[in-house]
Formats: structure tokens, C-alpha cells, sequence
């Protein structure tokens, strides 16, 4: 079985349902434009428009058959996550998705959803996510900024969320913001080309400070792009855990952290395997954002890999780590 482990979705039904639910969620602006559809959350500055690629999901089946990929690991679009939204109703926000997120993936049973949680609050989150894993998730996928910019995965607050994955062996896939706050990326296409990979580096070195991996060690810790950069400063933050008091070991963190092969770079994924080995890493695509991989499984095989290696992270291991029968 060939799996693809990351990729987003925002199914037309989602829309639907937002436009039809619409009272209940006051914090909520619904921004028509000729069709398309963006959100302002708690008065805050405009997500962008929901590109029409997130929502064809007959043009996604096509690429997958025309990819030889098998299944697809999908979550939500990060800008919609609405963090801002309040309380009860950031909680029903939450819980909407995930309803019509789980009905896509039975109508379409290529698809393997991975939740959305209301990360604003760490006690909701956690109710949210356990719900979502007795419905069948097999996880969630989080942005890096749960009280926007400048907010961190490890606060206090977020504990709750933390046990709850570790309760439930969740993967917890930690996806980077689009708008990290750093206004230097901001040209030259670097928000892709690089915010990314800023904004996730540091979310996912607090956690490995804090050792959350170690702490949390049934919670499955997803970090993308070759675990956002993290191999390359290993040795940078192993030297500053010696000369730091109080802080995690980066190396056992890392160890527990798994990612996938969005790098488009051969020679960067070898890399990345001689760090962290191969027993942690998956094929993934991104889909269908432009910075994404068209053709994921190109890359494994240009790495000359074992076969072992090759199936193992063309499907072997995300079959089991995101419990697909």
C-alpha cells in the first residue's frame, strides 16, 4: 500500500456547512468574493481566500491514481483552524470540521482525516481530541501558533492536550503557520521557501527543550520537511542543552520525532536519513499547495534506497502510524 502522509482538504461540504451554520459561530466572518470564501477570526486581519485545489477532491483522486498512491493522509487548512474563536464556540468550530472532515473520508475512502482541535484551549483541545480519536482519527494535525504570533506549543495551558494525546497515541502532526510574524519573508516567495521551515524548527525545538517527546512517548510527534530542519542543528542544540541548565536532551527528542520526505532534494533526504534513520520517515506531497511535491515518490527513489527502506516509507510505516486496515 502506498500513503501519502501529508496532504489538506477542505471538502465543498465544509463550505456548505459554514455557510449554513453561520449564526452559531459570532466570532466568525464569512468573507464572499466572487465565489471564494475567506474568514476573519475574532476581528482579526483576513485568512486568504480557500484556493479551489483543497476542495476537488475528484482532481485529487486523479493525481493519487495517476501517482500509484493508495491513500492519502489528509488535514485541514491551518489559516481555518481558528484559534481566535473563543471558548465553547472555538470548540464547536472544531468539532464541524471534524464532522464533515470524517464523512469526506467515508464517502471517499482513499482519504485518512486527521482532526482539527480548538489549540486556543488546552482542556477543550483535549476533550476534542479524544472525541475525534473515538470516532476514528487516528490523530490531528495542529498549527504552530495556538494564541497567534509569538504563542508557543508548549505553554502551560496546552498540558491538557498533551496527555490526552499521549493518552490516546495520537500522531499529532505540528504544521507551520503562514504567517510566522517575521515580516522578512515576505518577499521572494520565502514564506514558502523558508518561513516554513523557521516557524516549525522553533515550535519543535521548545517542545524538544521541554521534552515533551520524552514525556508525552506515547503521543506520536509529527514534524514535517524532514523534521523541519531539526537534523541539521542537532549538533547546535546538543551543545546548548551542555551549556543550558533544566532543558530536554535534542537527541532522544528527535529520536521520537517522525516526518516525511517534502525536501525536493535527493541529497537533502539522504541527509536527513543518516541523522535520524529511515525508521521515522514517511512520503508525503503537501498537497496541493505549489510548494508541495507533484511527484512524491520521485524522490525516494532517487535517494537508492533499500527496498526495505523504499516500502517501508512509501506506506509501510504510515499504515501503521495512522492505523490504516
Amino acid at each position: 500500500m502506498i500513503v501519502d502522509c501529508h496532504a489538506h482538504l477542505v471538502p465543498a461540504e465544509l463550505l456548505a456547512a459554514i455557510r449554513a451554520n453561520s449564526g452559531r459561530f459570532p466570532s466568525v466572518r464569512l468573507i464572499e468574493d466572487g465565489g471564494s470564501l475567506a474568514f476573519s477570526f475574532s476581528g482579526g486581519k483576513p485568512t486568504r481566500p480557500v484556493s479551489k485545489p483543497l476542495s476537488d477532491i475528484a482532481g485529487r483522486v486523479a493525481w493519487m491514481q495517476k501517482q500509484g498512491i493508495d491513500k492519502q493522509v489528509v488535514g485541514g487548512w491551518v489559516d481555518m483552524f481558528g484559534y481566535d474563536v473563543p471558548g465553547a464556540e472555538g470548540e464547536a468550530w472544531s468539532r464541524l470540521t471534524n464532522e464533515v472532515l470524517l464523512a469526506a473520508a467515508k464517502a471517499e475512502p482513499r482519504f485518512v482525516p486527521l482532526a482539527t482541535v480548538p489549540l486556543g484551549d488546552g482542556a477543550r483541545a483535549a476533550a476534542v481530541l479524544k472525541d475525534a480519536m473515538a470516532a476514528g482519527f487516528p490523530g490531528a494535525m495542529i498549527g504552530t501558533l495556538p494564541r497567534g504570533v509569538g504563542s508557543t506549543l508548549d505553554h502551560a495551558d496546552l498540558d491538557p492536550f498533551w496527555a490526552a494525546a499521549d493518552e490516546t497515541g495520537a500522531v499529532i502532526h505540528i504544521h507551520p503557520s503562514f504567517d510566522a510574524g517575521d515580516v522578512r519573508v515576505n518577499d521572494f516567495g520565502l514564506a514558502n521557501g523558508l518561513g516554513r521551515i523557521t516557524d516549525a524548527v522553533i515550535a519543535v525545538a521548545r517542545l524538544l527543550c521541554t521534552g515533551h517527546p520524552t514525556k508525552y512517548k506515547n503521543a506520536k510527534f509529527f514534524a514535517p520537511m524532514g523534521a523541519a530542519a531539526l537534523p541539521f542543528v542537532l549538533g547546535r542544540l546538543k551543545r546548548n542543552a551542555q551549556i543550558t541548565a533544566g532543558i530536554g536532551d535534542p537527541v532522544e527528542g528527535l529520536a521520537r520525532i517522525y516526518t516525511d520526505t517534502v525536501l525536493h532534494d535527493a541529497r537533502v533526504l539522504k541527509f536527513v536519513i543518516e541523522m535520524i534513520g529511515s525508521e521515522r520517515l514517511m512520503m508525503g506531497s503537501d498537497m496541493p499547495f505549489p510548494i508541495g511535491d507533484t511527484e512524491p515518490m520521485k524522490i525516494v527513489a532517487e535517494a537508492g534506497l533499500s527496498k526495505a527502506q523504499t516500502d517501508s516509507i512509501n506506506g509501510g510505516l504510515a499504515a501503521k502510524l495512522f492505523r490504516i486496515a
